[in-house]
């Protein structure tokens, strides 16, 4: 019995897909010599986010500002800035909507509770439904009942 290439040419196709994912949308031209210096580019793109895309990182967007976010990044960190510094830069110059992990402080307190709010207001409403009663249904007539069915029914 011969087994088919297939599984392991889709499995080789799988693992070639994933790693190409991480290249993300850097050009070769944007990439700093400096491995250690490219490493930490990277590492402060990957939070902050596309102003264009919002849902994607400035290492995954193809937008000319998420490329020009990246270029400043590398600016930055070629002229001495620590992460830190860089990531304060862009915030200030951008706001602090750039940033894909938002920061936890009072002014965005609702933003980090509300899931949990959510969550919790939703196991209350169904501990209360849990605990609500069926009405009781009644067993049969009452007396009063069955004599007023008996004196509607003799009438003829």
């Amino acid at each position: 019995m011969s087994r088919s290439p297939l599984p392991h040419a889709a499995a080789a196709l799988a693992l070639l897909l994933a790693l190409a994912g991480g290249a993300g949308a850097v050009q070769p031209d944007e990439v700093l010599k400096d491995p250690a210096l490219e490493a930490r580019a990277r590492d402060i793109s990957s939070g902050l986010r596309c102003l264009v895309c919002q849902n994607q990182s400035i290492d995954d967007s193809d937008a000319p500002l998420a490329r020009d976010l990246r270029l400043i990044v590398r600016e930055r960190l070629k002229a001495g800035d620590d992460d830190a510094q860089v990531q304060s830069y862009v915030v200030g110059r951008y706001g602090e909507y750039v940033l894909l992990r938002p920061v936890f402080a009072l002014h965005t307190l609702l933003l980090w509770l509300t899931p949990g709010l959510v969550v919790a207001l939703g196991l209350f409403g169904l501990w209360r439904l849990a605990r609500r009663r069926p009405e009781p249904v009644p067993q049969g007539l009452s007396p009063e009942e069955q004599a007023e069915i008996a004196a509607l029914t003799r009438r003829d």
